[in-house]
């Protein structure tokens, strides 16, 4: 009785995992379409911006774990640690951005809403309820937690100097036509200051938080 048990908690993990990576996929292939039917500037162009967005990259790392943990429940190594907790943070800032600062500058209909909902709302939601119930904990470090800053820093970098060359910038608050360099700055240390904070939720979490481990089966007598 004991080893049935374990087998379905391990199967839910495996599913509820495959299902948030593939809600991921589902919601990037309409965005897709969406991307190739509408819009004024040329179809890769398109492209580059979908997947110059936070957002869309916060999304892309989330199904990255979701699916390796699908196949793997017990995952575990030192640079899938920074892909998760990466994840994680990403996602989770993703969602508190959008709900507390670009949710009212957004007016979408149809699709567009649908994956729009997916990406900020529902995603958010299945990655870290998934990390809740199931984990896997005993998985973030310091050394963990630093290199995990490393690609929130190099996709700011990369935004800038593609504002830049093109003049397009992915969010109103990091536009430097707006707010010049001052300006961005300080709305980036704000986001930064975020960021520290769901980095250090979910190191304290992995840390303190009950459960989370997958379960092997008993062995055999």
């Amino acid at each position: 009785m004991v080893t049935v048990r374990r087998a379905r908690s391990v199967s839910a993990s495996q599913l509820w995992n495959g299902a948030t990576g593939l809600l991921v996929v589902a919601a990037l292939i309409v965005q897709s379409v969406l991307n190739v039917r509408t819009g004024t500037a040329a179809v890769p162009t398109r492209f580059v911006r979908m997947l110059s967005f936070f957002t869309v990259e916060s999304n892309l790392l989330v199904a990255a774990a979701a699916f390796s943990l699908a196949l793997a429940p017990a995952r575990n190594g030192p640079w899938w640690r920074v892909l998760r907790l990466d994840a994680l943070v990403g996602i989770s800032v993703t969602g508190v951005v959008y709900t507390t600062v670009l949710r009212v500058q957004q007016q979408l209909h149809g699709w567009a809403l649908v994956t729009d909902v997916i990406f900020h709302y529902l995603v958010p939601l299945a990655a870290v309820a998934g990390w809740l119930a199931f984990g896997p904990r005993r998985r973030c470090d310091a050394r963990t937690v630093a290199w995990a800053l490393a690609w929130p820093v190099a996709w700011l970098a990369y935004t800038l100097v593609h504002g830049y060359v093109s003049g397009w910038y992915p969010y109103p608050f990091i536009d430097v036509t707006r707010h010049g360099y001052g300006g961005v700055a300080l709305n980036s240390l704000a986001v930064t200051a975020v960021l520290a904070v769901m980095a250090a939720a979910f190191w304290l979490g992995d840390a303190y938080l009950p459960g989370g481990r997958p379960r092997r089966p008993a062995p055999a007598r």
